[in-house]
């Protein structure tokens, strides 16, 4: 390089700006002038504050501070991104507990401890670790659509709290008043059927999230005859389903999804029918994630599907094992993931076959990721008390089923009688397993 070509250089890199530090809630607020790509100006951000920290006034009433929090509400409907993002810090940063009192309460605690007074000073401290940040997502459940603007607002959070941490006290905090507020108790089965609201099954067909809905005759296959859909239903949400379980009712433990989902195969007899194949579970709100509703909607499903047909004794999944062909990616030699990729052609008996399953069922019994299941559909289940049943060949030949394990299907069984022991065994890192995954391991 040249004297002139080394100048160059160096002038062009002083022409570039200094990239611009992202700065806390707290050093913005007290600025005078937005800087970079900062959404709102400092004295905006101050006003959001201010509006935010009326709605949780201490002398304002339960109804008050419902108001103020709609007045919120509206202005966030008409908000753009970024504008929205400046909201969701604020609630984050600025609304949290006095690190003060929390000191002084846990030190009185830790003094108490062993003594008369330790319940009282452990209440205290509890008391002093909730942070306003929850009185303020009180306050907005209060109004009547406060609710709903929440849980969409928690779920228009998610991509973004991935790389800024930031947020993730406001995230945490939502999703442990969630657990609370959409509670079991408080929520109601339905069954959802064809003569259900047009509304409501277009819902379905949207929020499908195992196997996509083809067309409208697609859907009455799902839901009439041998078939029965349920959901779970939020008062305050009366429209929307917050997850949902599709159930056909036959007369064998099914070992392909394609009979399943033929709009013309004949309607089992549900007057003889002996087992309920569960074979789609669906959570239709991404602001609810973490918040379990699948275990009770499973069981609350079984009672009210043998209360209307005594002669059901078997209750089992066909489901997806979605985490199987990126696990074998790194973990199965070159020579056979070469060889699967022919694997809905592979003979009964051909070693590739063979190996296929034996590796599948190494996956589903014995692979653990903090003492649970690794893949997340076997997650679900296990964790609800079922075991690992029966894997099925070519059970899914559709393209999302072979790119995720090859067209493999795994039955999950809910034996009612064995659902406590089974968990017990998985809390023990034992994944319950039937003989005939047994006999597939080496």
């Amino acid at each position: 390089m040249n004297t002139r070509e080394w100048l160059t250089e160096r002038v062009s890199r002083l022409r570039q700006p200094a990239p611009v530090a992202v700065r806390s809630t707290q050093e913005r607020l007290k600025a005078r002038l937005r800087q970079g790509e900062e959404a709102m100006s400092p004295r905006a951000l101050r006003q959001k504050l201010d509006e935010l920290k009326a709605i949780v006034d201490p002398l304002v009433s339960e109804v008050e501070g419902g108001r103020r929090a709609g007045a919120l509400i509206d202005w966030y409907a008409g908000a753009s991104v970024a504008h929205r993002r400046d909201l969701w810090l604020l609630m984050s940063e600025r609304f949290v507990a006095d690190p003060l009192q929390v000191k002084a309460a846990q030190e009185q605690y830790l003094k108490s401890v062993g003594t008369p007074d330790e319940a009282a000073a452990e209440v205290l401290y509890r008391r002093a670790t909730v942070s306003p940040r929850r009185r303020l997502l009180q306050r907005f459940s209060a109004h009547p659509d406060g609710i709903p603007f929440l849980v969409n607002l928690r779920a228009e959070m998610q991509p973004p709290l991935k790389a800024d941490k930031r947020l993730l006290a406001l995230d945490v905090e939502m999703e442990y008043m969630f657990s609370t507020w959409f509670d079991v108790g408080f929520l109601e089965l339905r069954r959802i059927s064809w003569d259900s609201p047009a509304s409501l099954v277009e819902k379905l067909i949207r929020y499908e999230a195992v196997h996509d809905i083809r067309s409208w005759d697609d859907v009455k296959n799902r839901l009439d005859s041998d078939r029965r859909c349920y959901g779970f239903f939020h008062p305050r949400l009366p429209g929307e389903p917050l997850i949902f379980v599709e159930v056909a009712l036959i007369n064998e433990v099914a070992s392909s999804i394609t009979p399943l989902l033929d709009e013309a195969a004949a309607p089992a007899d549900l007057d003889r029918a002996t087992t309920a194949i569960f074979y789609s579970i669906s959570n239709t709100q991404t602001g609810l994630r973490g918040v379990s509703f699948g275990d009770s909607l499973i069981k609350r499903v079984v009672e009210c599907l043998h209360e209307e047909f005594p002669r059901l004794k078997t209750f089992a999944t066909l489901s997806p094992i979605p985490g199987l062909r990126a696990w074998l990616n790194k973990n199965a030699p070159a020579e056979l993931l070469q060889a699967w990729d022919a694997a809905p052609d592979l003979a009964e008996k051909s070693p590739p076959r063979v190996a296929l399953k034996q590796w599948a069922a190494r996956y589903l019994a014995s692979e653990l990721h903090d003492g649970k299941p690794l893949d997340a559909v076997a997650r679900f289940h296990l964790g609800n008390g079922a075991r690992v049943e029966r894997l099925n060949w070519a059970a899914d030949p559709s393209a999302k089923g072979l790119r995720q394990s090859y067209g493999l299907m795994v039955n999950y069984l809910y034996d009612l009688k064995k659902i406590d022991k089974n968990r017990a065994a998985l809390a023990q890192g034992k994944i319950p397993i039937a003989p005939a995954i047994k006999d597939l391991l080496p």
